[in-house]
């Protein structure tokens, strides 16, 4: 799973990348967006014309890495994300990108259409409140993703399902729809997705190994 994402967050680097804005507030809370909505949103990711960038905000990115690393409500959820990942296959770095642009990790959120808790999962009202507890909503959600990647073979794809519904992917010969607020919501979960694993795979690797080459 992770070569995978590696492979497909390289050939995605080469294509056109959407944007993402973002600041956090004195609450702590992490705001993200696809564009600057006021002053307070910094370029986190992505590559703005040099016009669009806000005057002193260009620290965006290692604000919100820091935020996503040491902030309460990422925490308390940590332990779940692990389980979810052992349990699921799904990358924890995947889990937090979909949950920070889906939720901002709020665990209570419940948007108009109905989607609840940190990933937004769109579900019967009758199971609502069992979807605002965060463990079970992570794990839901956390198989609800797996399925998809296995499901149609490529991360982008799968998280396009997951905001479009699979119908939308199917109708579309299995590949990306051509809606902007999908492609969008994508691109925004994938940048986020790759300047986790740049964070983090150097802090996975404990010790170096120097092989010399055959002779």
């Amino acid at each position: 799973m992770r070569r995978l994402a590696v492979v497909c967050l390289f050939w995605l680097s080469g294509t056109a990348q959407a944007e993402l804005w973002g600041y956090v507030d004195g609450a702590g809370v992490a705001h993200l967006a696809s564009r600057p909505l006021n002053s307070n949103y910094g370029l986190v990711l992505g590559s703005a014309e040099p016009d669009r960038r806000v005057p002193g905000k260009l620290d965006g990115s290692q604000g919100l890495l820091t935020w996503l690393e040491f902030a309460p409500e990422v925490k308390a959820v940590q332990p779940f994300l692990r389980e979810a990942a052992a349990r699921h296959g799904v990358d924890m770095e995947l889990l937090k990108a979909v949950i920070a642009v889906e939720s901002g990790y709020r665990h209570d959120a419940v948007s108009p259409r109905g989607a609840v808790g940190l990933m937004q999962i769109v579900a019967p009202a009758e199971q609502t409140q069992r979807l605002l507890d965060p463990r079970t909503n992570v794990l839901t959600g956390a198989r609800k993703l797996a399925g998809l990647i296995q499901r149609f073979g490529r991360i982008d794809v799968a998280l396009a399902a997951w905001n479009a519904g699979e119908g939308a992917v199917r109708r579309h010969g299995g590949g990306m729809p051509p809606f902007a607020e999908t492609q969008a919501h994508v691109h925004l979960v994938l940048e986020l997705y790759w300047a986790l694993l740049q964070r983090s795979l150097p802090a996975q690797a404990q010790h170096l190994r120097i092989h010399s080459s055959p002779k």
